[in-house]
């Protein structure tokens, strides 16, 4: 990797560490005001405790020789406690272990959203530690670990033998993250005190996502490994799908509530980020616009879905990550265009057209595997010990029954 690379993947990682406190403050804008610093504790523990998880077994689970040459799971002792990147490989090694980091650990802070205002803190930490070994690992293994032909080392099965075309971790990230909050979610059951619970704070919302914005430009950006034109390619048509994200949001509110919302700008631009993260490398800029639009029109459908049926996934993490990731990622298998870097041709434009069940396939199998997997965690620890708060922790607030803390003395004026 050239000096150049290497100074972009770096710049490329800042920005996408400030996701942690973006994510946090979009998350915490949207609770009420007894909860919010426990949602900001939540998001950025899961940059602790999955940063942790990741260096100790996960780079290894991902990266690492497939075992037995299952193409299921790597082998966790291959890079155990990141010996490997202590040395200068010469080749930009150690900040692209870095960088991966930050994908496992912003994968589980998404999940936060399914616990919002009714977990033990202590639950959550543990929790996050399994979910990034147990579930975004494996999942990770099958997307992004690639064959190598010189050192022999195999890798996961969706990349290599299903040939599943995903850029930036559509399937492994937002997709798994989305399932995994909806079966977080229904393993704590809704909370005692009602699931509508009103942002208390939009402005910060905002501030949240406008961080959120910045740093993905940095994750996809950066996952071109260089700079180069697809890096370039990428953080435009990251940059077109915002702007589609925002009218598709707001269209689909004038449509069934009669009028426009700041929350639901920022929510579609969260889930347009989300649909052009599979594709950012595959459509054209008018299809990159197109892409944030329908993501975010599904997921705000989506929404009214969830509500329905009163499943208490208070930041819509399965909606907005969930749905407007195979939005997007469906949209790519008929409107990619061969001119753009990843060379690829939708189905109308003479691609093949086993990429529809290949791509069909490769997302219900990671919302099978993130949902089951993610239930049987939390069940699992919720038989040993309880994972919710008592029902007067939950009225009094997580604040203060966890953490003796306030975000706001004498409340919010």
């Amino acid at each position: 990797m050239q000096p150049a690379d290497i100074a972009w993947i770096l710049a490329a990682a800042a920005m996408v560490l400030l996701m942690f406190p973006g994510l946090a403050f979009l998350y915490g804008g949207m609770l009420d005001d007894r909860n919010v610093l426990n949602m900001l504790m939540m998001v950025m523990s899961g940059l602790a405790v999955g940063g942790v998880a990741y260096v100790v077994l996960g780079h290894g689970l991902v990266f690492g020789d497939s075992v037995g040459g299952l193409r299921l799971i790597g082998n966790p002792a291959e890079f155990a406690f990141f010996d490997a990147f202590v040395a200068d490989d010469g080749a930009g090694g150690t900040i692209s272990a870095a960088f991966f980091i930050l994908f496992a650990a912003i994968s589980v802070s998404l999940v936060a959203s399914g616990a919002a205002g009714r977990m033990k803190f202590g639950a959550w930490l543990v929790f996050a530690a399994l979910w990034v070994l147990l579930v975004y690992s494996p999942l990770a293994h099958w997307v992004f670990a690639f064959d190598d032909e010189e050192t022999g080392v195999v890798g996961g099965w969706m990349a290599n033998v299903l040939g599943l075309h995903d850029y930036a971790g559509g399937t492994a990230i937002h997709m798994n993250a989305g399932a995994a909050g909806l079966a977080l979610a229904m393993v704590l059951g809704r909370r005692h005190t009602g699931t509508a619970m009103r942002p208390h704070n939009l402005p910060l919302m905002l501030i949240g996502v406008g961080m959120l914005m910045m740093g993905w430009i940095g994750f996809n950006g950066g996952t071109a490994a260089g700079a180069n034109h697809v890096a370039e390619y990428a953080v435009m048509t990251t940059i077109l799908a915002t702007c589609g994200g925002m009218l598709g949001f707001i269209a689909v509110e004038r449509v069934r509530d009669g009028h426009a919302t700041l929350l639901g700008m920022g929510t579609g631009i969260i889930a347009s980020l989300v649909a052009i993260t599979p594709v950012a490398d595959a459509v054209h800029p008018i299809g990159a616009i197109l892409v944030g639009f329908l993501g975010a029109a599904a997921a705000a459908w989506a929404i009214t879905w969830k509500r329905r049926h009163r499943i208490d996934d208070s930041m819509d993490v399965f909606a907005v990550h969930g749905i407007a990731g195979i939005a997007g990622a469906m949209f790519a298998v008929f409107f990619a265009t061969a001119a753009a870097p990843a060379g690829m041709a939708g189905v109308v434009f003479g691609g093949d057209p086993s990429m529809i069940w290949r791509e069909a396939l490769a997302i219900v199998v990671t919302l099978v595997y993130s949902f089951g997997m993610t239930y049987a965690i939390a069940w699992v620890m919720d038989r040993i010990h309880p994972i919710r708060v008592p029902e007067e922790g939950e009225e009094l607030g997580l604040d203060r029954a966890l953490h003796a803390e306030s975000a706001y003395d004498g409340g919010i004026i």
